[in-house]
């Protein structure tokens, strides 16, 4: 099974298993990340608006999940919750760091031209917002690989993936939390990965919605009729009702996404009617059939276009309060999915 891509046909060891336990669920699990994420393909000024805005978007979202009781995975590049510069190179020594193919894709490398702390440069260190999320009530604080490390990119090995995820873990204990949820960066990995998962401690993970569209590679061996299909499916039920269940193979929980909360598009702001209806219909679908409904998205996505981001997501958390109150849908964590499953036996 080294080829093995959640989503993909599951295979005989994997036992499908419901977490309905008389409910539907909710899920929402956010990749925060900044300039980490995007670095490879843009600057800060080709950017700026969206990330700038970051930490406005990160304080609206917890104030909004705090009046929706909304409970929510933060999925975040280990280098944020890093103080300084000197505490960043700290964490892997260079013989260890990632050495892809494709040298600009490195975040070390990115790293040599930031800033020192978060004063000075919070596109690259955001420890405050980090504070801010573990503190926020319902909030899980989850990983998104130390470096925003890509795991299927030539170059990567299993002993550089080894000691980014260690660092991962090293820099969310100096906060005292304890990483039970990975998701991984451009949805990259396999089988190996998901075993040192299990090694350090992770419980479970957001793979791709099982659908041959949804099963991504190496970015260069993305093809644009893939990308134009997930596009469609956005907007059209391409895929049907985009409810899921969970997975378990050898202790370790597979919790796939649904839909990827896009950001709003001033040229398809035609279909945004069709987009949001899309969603409601899915998340009800799920509620009478008490399935899973995980919607997902980056902070930065809502950093242009701010109001009318927000406007939708509104949208969307108040039709989650009419499913809760109809059919007492609930808003779960990752972790806290995982922690319902096994603890009812299942």
């Amino acid at each position: 099974m080294a080829g093995f891509y959640p989503g993909a046909l599951v295979s005989k060891s994997v036992q499908a298993i419901s977490v309905e336990m008389n409910t539907g669920t909710f899920v929402i699990s956010l990749d925060f990340e900044i300039h980490w994420g995007v670095s490879d393909h843009h600057t800060i000024e080709s950017y700026n608006e969206n990330l700038r805005n970051v930490p406005r978007i990160v304080k609206r979202c917890l104030q909004l999940f705090r009046e929706k009781n909304i409970h929510a995975t933060w999925a975040t590049v280990g280098m944020l919750f890093c103080k300084s510069k000197e505490e960043l190179f700290a964490y892997v020594k260079p013989e260890h760091r990632p050495d892809y193919v494709r040298k600009e894709i490195s975040n070390y490398i990115v790293a040599e031209q930031a800033g020192n702390n978060e004063q000075d440069d919070p596109y690259h260190y955001a420890p405050s917002l980090v504070r801010e999320i573990i503190d926020t009530p319902g909030q899980e604080m989850a990983t998104h690989t130390f470096s925003h490390y890509y795991c299927l990119e030539p170059g990567q090995t299993p002993e550089a993936f080894f000691h980014d995820l260690s660092a991962a873990v090293a820099v969310a204990k100096k906060e005292n939390v304890n990483l039970y949820s990975i998701v991984f960066p451009a949805n990259q990995f396999k089988k190996d990965h998901l075993l040192e998962c299990k090694k350090q401690g992770i419980k479970c993970y957001r793979g791709n919605y099982p659908s041959w569209m949804y099963q991504l590679k190496a970015k260069a061996e993305e093809g644009l009729w893939k990308r134009f299909c997930r596009l469609a499916d956005t907007y059209l039920p391409v895929n049907g009702s985009r409810y899921v269940e969970v997975t378990m193979e050898d202790g370790l929980m597979n919790i796939p996404s649904s839909c990827f909360l896009r950001p709003y598009s001033r040229k398809l702001s035609f279909l945004e009617g069709l987009r949001v209806l899309r969603i409601k219909r899915e998340m009800t679908a799920a509620a009478k059939k008490k399935k899973i409904y995980h919607l997902w998205w980056h902070p930065h996505n809502f950093g242009q276009n701010m109001e009318k981001n927000f406007a939708i997501l509104q949208k969307v958390l108040e039709h989650y309060q009419t499913l809760e109150k109809k059919y007492n849908m609930q808003s779960l964590s990752m972790a806290e999915i995982y922690n319902k499953v096994t603890l009812s036996g299942q």
